[in-house]
């Protein structure tokens, strides 16, 4: 995997990896996509999330992206990957612009194949930088 690109926005996902009621891991996927690249940036949101739900053993025709926009605990660019059978949790991201192109910090269960998960990230075209929890 690529080295980390950012050490704030790692410490920031790793935070978000805290333990709670699930284990979880993430990436940090490094676009090129710029700001006016919405389309394109949720498009690569949503490959990486199929690839998550893949390594996680759903269906990713079965999932569905929920963006919240009916829940004021969700900000503009924070989504989540849920099974489309009783809204079971597959992932959740938030997509930052940051020095003028999008980064993806996406986490999931830890129970997902995560070298899996970051080398078919990778295999997408994006550098990606693996974040594990503890």
């Amino acid at each position: 995997m690529t080295d980390t690109l950012d050490q704030d926005l790692y410490q920031r996902t790793k935070a978000l990896l805290e333990p709670g009621d699930v284990e979880l891991n993430g990436a940090i996927v490094h676009t090129d996509y710029d700001g006016s690249e919405d389309v394109q940036m949720m498009q690569a949101t949503i490959d990486v999330g199929d690839i998550i739900a893949e390594h996680a053993g759903h269906d990713p025709t079965d999932c569905y992206v929920y963006s919240g926009n009916d829940d004021t605990d969700f900000s503009s660019n924070q989504h989540q990957g849920l099974t489309l059978d009783g809204e079971e949790f597959v992932w959740e991201c938030q997509q930052l612009l940051r020095e003028g192109s999008f980064d993806i910090v996406i986490y999931y269960e830890a129970s997902a194949d995560h070298e899996a998960i970051l080398e078919d990230i990778q295999e997408l075209g994006h550098e990606v930088t693996g974040v594990e929890g503890d």
